[in-house]
């Protein structure tokens, strides 16, 4: 069982407000976290200032960047450099994200983590520059909307104060694993599609209902004249991969929550 507490203790001596957050949080992760992908609960820390990554794991090389707030987990969340980040992402070593939210109390509410294969560009929104008078004029930064990854996408371990038995988020985690060897467009064709399903809201559902996200689709993917036959296509695709299952006539059954 994972302690939601962060050890204030490790904060004595320092005044700066974000650096006592990047202490406690980072030392909370590395106590409390583990490796989704193979389960190996030694996440070790990369040295201080990398462009993205804060863990990574020892056994099988995944790496995780963390962001923390106070508060809730919001919909966007602030990161650094735009074409830093763009090119992480589009990068074969591109990281995995934590984000955590803990209370006034110093104590965790939520601590969730987004796997690298659910990360596109359309969910890095590019700031405005800096002004010409600021110190770092003209630096173009970003923020992540996690409300464009699907539910399917978010493995939370711990949500609102409560531990996730971690058997639970490595089935779920496996389940979603194989977009990762997708290409971009792949990729995004199968995210979309999670995402037209997750808005059905309910576990079994209808060939025709799918039908109706045609002209949503054909807005994201203009380019494609047979927006029907790509939406067979990703309903096989799931339920080749055990996502789904087909209970004819024309219905199927999500096998996610």
């Amino acid at each position: 069982m994972m302690n939601l507490q962060l050890d204030i203790a490790l904060a004595k001596g320092y005044s700066n407000n974000s650096q006592i957050v990047k202490i406690l949080t980072e030392h909370w992760v590395y106590k409390n976290s583990f490796c989704p992908n193979c389960g190996n609960h030694y996440l070790n820390k990369f040295e201080n200032n990398r462009p993205v990554a804060d863990f990574y794991c020892d056994k099988c090389q995944e790496e995780f960047e963390l962001k923390s707030k106070k508060g809730i987990l919001s919909n966007k969340i602030n990161d650094g450099a735009y074409s830093t980040m763009i090119e992480r992402i589009n990068s074969a070593n591109n990281p995995n994200f934590f984000f955590l939210t803990y209370s006034k109390q110093w104590s965790v509410n939520d601590f969730m983590m987004i796997p690298k294969h659910f990360f596109t560009p359309d969910i890095i929104i590019q700031r405005k520059p800096l002004s010409m008078t600021a110190r770092r004029a003209g630096w173009v930064g970003c923020n992540i909307d996690i409300s464009r990854v699907p539910d399917a996408g978010k493995f939370f371990f711990v949500r609102g104060a409560k531990c996730i038995q971690q058997e639970v988020i490595q089935e779920s985690y496996h389940k979603m694993v194989f977009i990762r060897g997708k290409n971009i467009d792949s990729k995004g064709w199968i995210i979309d599609f999670i995402k037209c399903l997750e808005v059905i809201n309910k576990q079994e559902f209808s060939l025709k209902e799918v039908y109706k996200f045609e002209d949503t689709l054909r807005v994201k993917y203009p380019e494609n004249n047979f927006i029907k036959d790509k939406i067979r296509q990703q309903l096989q695709v799931l339920r080749d991969k055990g996502l789904l299952e087909f209970l004819g006539n024309g219905n199927y059954k999500k096998l996610w929550k």
